[in-house]
């Protein structure tokens, strides 16, 4: 699937970070912006909390998830990066939602957290 037109860019680039979850070939769609995975980071081996004081620390801006349990796990009080949570991983499902991800990631505030819901089937 290629990169709609349509999608809305924002209006500055952020600095997005992909956890080992979130699937690569979701990159294109967020134009604009410049996205770091995880394990290209060296952070593959860090979990939550450690993952997002390192992103934090490194500057990102928003932390793209599949952890559902992200807001449970980890005091999210006083965060400076957003946090965007996928409900799926399977890039074969995730691809129909590109437009509605991209629009939580460009809507992401400091600090904000979002869950984008995506059904399993």
């Amino acid at each position: 699937m290629r990169p709609r037109r349509c999608i809305r860019l924002p209006r500055w680039s952020l600095l997005i970070l992909f956890d080992h979850g979130t699937p690569a070939p979701l990159i294109p769609f967020l134009e604009g912006h410049t996205v770091t995975k995880a394990k290209d980071a060296g952070w593959d081996k860090l979990v939550n909390g450690e993952l997002l004081k390192a992103a934090e620390e490194a500057g990102f801006d928003v932390l793209l998830t599949t952890d559902k349990n992200m807001a449970a796990q980890q005091n999210l009080t006083g965060r400076t990066i957003a946090i965007v949570v996928l409900g799926n991983s399977q890039w074969r499902i995730v691809q129909r939602y590109v437009r509605r991800i991209a629009a939580n990631v460009n809507a992401a505030t400091p600090g904000s957290y979002a869950e984008v819901e995506i059904p399993f089937k």
